[in-house]
């Protein structure tokens, strides 16, 4: 079974947070300052090669001006039936 980070599940969610990030015309650089990180710690995540956890993606949303739920019914509508951990 392969690592969840390299699910196409959550490649799905990695590629919607990123679209949310490009759409708001947002740095990585500039992210990881409201998020009081790194910019290594969002390119990491956005490589996957960190997976986020729940409050962490809410947290990520929050900094970009969205709606957590906003943005997981954005994941959710693109998910397949059966998700692969």
């Amino acid at each position: 079974m392969p690592k969840s980070v390299f699910t196409d599940a959550y490649r799905l969610l990695i590629e919607d947070l990123v679209a949310a990030r490009r759409a708001k015309k947002v740095s990585q650089a500039e992210l990881a300052s409201r998020l009081a990180k790194v910019k290594s710690f969002i390119a990491k995540v956005e490589r996957r090669g960190r997976r986020l956890d729940v409050l962490e993606f809410c947290a990520v949303s929050r900094a970009l001006g969205y709606d957590e739920s906003e943005l997981l019914a954005r994941v959710v509508a693109r998910l397949p039936r059966e998700i692969e951990i």
